[in-house]
């Protein structure tokens, strides 16, 4: 089977960077496919930027079947899978296509909002209910006009990680539940995207289905427990749970709960806790931090009493100590500095319209830099490429600092309430520092014109 891919060159903000070069999890997205790929495809072929498609597809091989998707989707292997199957299954040129009404949780919650690619829409011809169409297609002979729409259910789970008093919640009932799909797809055009791939798509489903399959699978239940009997530890602590990869080091005092995976080359400090949580390679997390929940990619480095609750992060930064990120998102080659807190709830709400007060919404930009309202109440920021962030900040719910900002704490600026962009950065204020400050992240309108040639490569 032949890969085609469909280049989606628009900036990711706060990045500065198209979304199929961002890391999602620990690895960037591209290299995310080559793995979701790996064991379907033998190889591919890719497209330039200007693909049209009534212009483009004809173009496609029909000595065998073919795959076309956009660069700037995430999707995990279950969700590849399904489609693959059933549109071999028809025998058909098909697209993919997702529910959208409340019975599905996960795609109406994670996957439209701040989403700006799902533009077509239409009813499901079998069981009635809305949908909107993906960019992934499979054609089995070549193009054709004759498209089966494939709708795929998240088949999503509500779990709820902690209980939190009732003022805290919009529904006493749902606690801060978030849904964990089944079948996972997302379109990444805003860093609330990274943060659902990587934590409420990644991390966050896979202990799920971590625990889904210790409870319904009985031998890998024995195996768990007989890992734990051997290696005398808690189960969830084994080498089991925990993966670990060669030359990495960890101090006996560490306390790592699975399902959680450990790069090469890493060290892992006395008195560190981590817990369900990708950490990539030549990581440090020193002495007393904290990880529950989070991606770290390569090269990163925590120094003691630093905080991850959620978040995710991008590879060769660094985090200073005592500083607490909650549900963020941190680029490349960034470094936040000591006591640093990203806030993540709103202390002011809005009436419900029956006398009480609830939670406001937090809104955050789409690829435009429009906001919007995400539906969630609660969520961190982000910081991009190449950042420097002095210390002692507050940064309040949804904000985003573009790549190649340098901030510094003032009684001027300690407390940041809005976004933060290049043109505001402190280092401009000082010809030393205006010198020495390289931007490495140009926005989108500010880079080289791109041709408008259909290139076609050979993957």
């Amino acid at each position: 089977m032949y890969r085609y891919i469909l280049e989606d060159a628009r900036h990711v903000l706060p990045f500065n960077e198209p979304a199929s070069k961002l890391v999602i999890g620990t690895s960037t997205l591209s290299f995310h496919h080559d793995e979701v790929f790996s064991q379907v495809f033998k190889g591919g072929l890719k497209l330039g930027d200007s693909f049209k498609l009534a212009g483009q597809m004809h173009n496609i091989r029909d000595d065998e079947p073919s795959f076309v998707y956009r660069d700037s989707l995430w999707f995990d292997k279950e969700f590849l899978d399904t489609f693959i199957e059933r549109a071999k299954k028809s025998g058909k040129a098909c697209q993919a296509a997702i529910f959208t009404d409340e019975k599905v949780r996960s795609f109406p919650s994670y996957t439209l909002p701040l989403a700006t690619s799902f533009e077509t829409t239409g009813t499901d011809a079998a069981s009635g209910r809305p949908i909107v169409m993906v960019d992934m297609w499979y054609f089995p002979k070549g193009y054709t006009k004759d498209i089966l729409p494939i709708a795929i259910d998240s088949e999503s789970q509500p779990r709820g990680f902690y209980s939190v008093p009732d003022f805290m919640a919009q529904d006493k009932v749902e606690q801060l539940t978030h849904y964990l799909p089944k079948y996972g797809l997302l379109s990444i055009e805003s860093w609330v995207h990274i943060f659902y791939a990587s934590v409420i798509f990644g991390v966050f489903t896979r202990g799920y289905r971590f625990e889904e399959n210790i409870k319904h699978h009985n031998f890998t239940a024995l195996k768990l427990l007989w890992r734990g009997i051997i290696e005398q530890k808690q189960v969830l602590t084994t080498t089991e749970a925990v993966k670990v990869g060669k030359d990495t080091i960890i101090d006996p005092s560490a306390v790592i709960s699975g399902p959680t995976t450990i790069g090469e080359r890493c060290y892992i400090g006395p008195g560190a806790v981590i817990d369900n949580c990708a950490i990539g390679d030549d990581v440090t997390v020193s002495q007393g931090c904290q990880l529950m929940l989070s991606t770290v990619a390569n090269n990163c480095f925590l120094p003691f009493r630093a905080s991850l609750f959620m978040s995710s992060l991008m590879s060769g930064t660094i985090i200073a100590q005592n500083t607490c990120l909650q549900m963020c998102v941190i680029g490349r080659d960034s470094f936040v500095g000591a006591g640093n807190t990203f806030t993540d709830f709103n202390l002011i709400g809005e009436t419900d319209g029956r006398g009480g007060v609830v939670p406001r919404t937090i809104k955050a930009s789409n690829i435009r830099g429009e906001l919007e309202d995400v539906g969630q109440v609660v969520l961190g920021g982000a910081v991009g490429h190449n950042c420097r962030i002095g210390s002692g900040m507050i940064i309040f719910p949804g904000r985003m600092i573009e790549s190649d900002v340098t901030l510094f704490a003032s009684a001027q600026r300690r407390v940041i309430t809005r976004d933060v962009w290049y043109e505001e950065s402190d280092h401009h204020t000082t010809k030393v520092a205006e010198k020495l400050v390289q931007r490495q992240y140009p926005r989108q309108d500010e880079r080289d014109e791109r041709t408008d040639q259909h290139t076609w490569e050979r993957w």
